[in-house]
């Protein structure tokens, strides 16, 4: 089993920048990913990115494209997501999850592991 562990969430104000780190240990595998979803209240989870741990090939949603990056740090088994220019429609839950062997799927059921999620509020 593999465990991961976000943090970084919190408030910030539009227009403003926030990064969130996900620590993963536990099993490892020889090809997966690991990426973010999203969750706002009252709607389904939704992927925003996500990154291949061996080649470090990156994924984005439409929605988030030029303002988040996603990158990787292989010595400390972690993956962030660096949030810029940000929106009251970035508000929502985000989660950390892994997805074991290619491709990315974008549907959330189809991913294998899942941290506890950290709240990001954009205010206005």
């Amino acid at each position: 089993q593999m465990l991961l562990e976000e943090s970084g969430g919190g408030l910030v104000q539009a227009g403003g920048s926030l990064r969130l780190s996900c620590a993963h240990s536990g099993r490892t595998f020889a090809n997966y990913a690991v990426g973010w979803f999203r969750q706002a209240p009252g709607k389904e989870r939704e992927f925003v990115a996500a990154i291949y741990w061996s080649g470090g090939s990156t994924y984005y949603a439409d929605g988030v494209k030029g303002r988040f990056t996603i990158s990787r740090d292989i010595a400390r088994n972690t993956i962030y997501l660096q949030m810029s220019n940000m929106t009251v429609e970035d508000t929502a839950v985000y989660y950390c999850a892994a997805d074991i062997g290619p491709p990315i799927e974008i549907a959330a059921s189809l991913w294998d592991y899942w941290g506890q999620g950290t709240q990001v509020t954009v205010s206005s």
